[in-house]
């Protein structure tokens, strides 16, 4: 199997720590491969249309995307029950936070582009400033709603480790741990596992 997309990208991060929680490692590849927002990667696009990244390609040359598909496909393959709870409540309240997280993931990451990406005097206020509550709308919730959810490796909590991560890298002035100790303890915890220390992002 092959993992295409940068490290740097929280929903790539996911898939990769995904593949470490299932005992995958040895059995996939990583390629570094970046996805610019204004351009068409061709090699990516040959595979999958949307352009994003990551992209998994089996070992039978199938292309599987996006991350939260990948990472349901690497608990498939590899038979973990884990991540991805049979028992109907349980699975559901892990999707649910796995959606929460990609709402922070993808608020973020636009946000990044906004503004570090967009020609200066061009970024739209309104949406930032929307963008911004959102994100802490998320963060809230998090702190609030799911403390005990979060004491479990799933693929909801895997998500939320790697987009909180991306968040100090690329968006450091966000101060997300304030009057937020669950949370805070969550990553500190979580970020001493061996798959996020395996994945663990390059030097800003």
């Amino acid at each position: 199997m092959k993992i295409y997309g940068s490290i740097v990208s929280p929903f790539v991060r996911m898939t990769l720590v995904t593949a470490y929680e299932c005992g995958l490692e040895g059995k996939f590849e990583h390629v570094n491969e970046s996805a610019d927002p204004t351009k068409v990667n061709a090699h990516l696009a040959a595979m999958n249309p949307i352009g994003k990244i990551p992209v998994l390609e089996t070992d039978h040359h199938h292309p599987i995307y996006d991350s939260r598909v990948i990472m349901e496909y690497l608990a498939h393959v590899a038979g973990n029950k884990s991540l991805f709870p049979d028992d109907g409540v349980k699975r559901f309240r892990v999707l649910t936070l796995l959606a929460l997280a990609q709402g922070l993931g993808d608020s973020a990451v636009a946000y990044r582009y906004e503004t570090a990406s967009r020609p200066a005097g061009l970024q739209w206020k309104e949406w930032m400033a929307r963008t911004q509550s959102r994100l802490t709308a998320i963060f809230d919730d998090l702190e609030k709603t799911w403390a005990d959810d979060l004491a479990h490796v799933t693929a909801g909590t895997i998500a939320a480790a790697c987009v909180l991560v991306y968040i100090d890298y690329r968006m450091p002035d966000v101060d997300w741990r304030k009057d937020r100790p669950k949370l805070a303890s969550f990553l500190k915890i979580f970020s001493t596992r061996s798959s996020m220390v395996k994945t663990a992002l390059p030097k800003a």
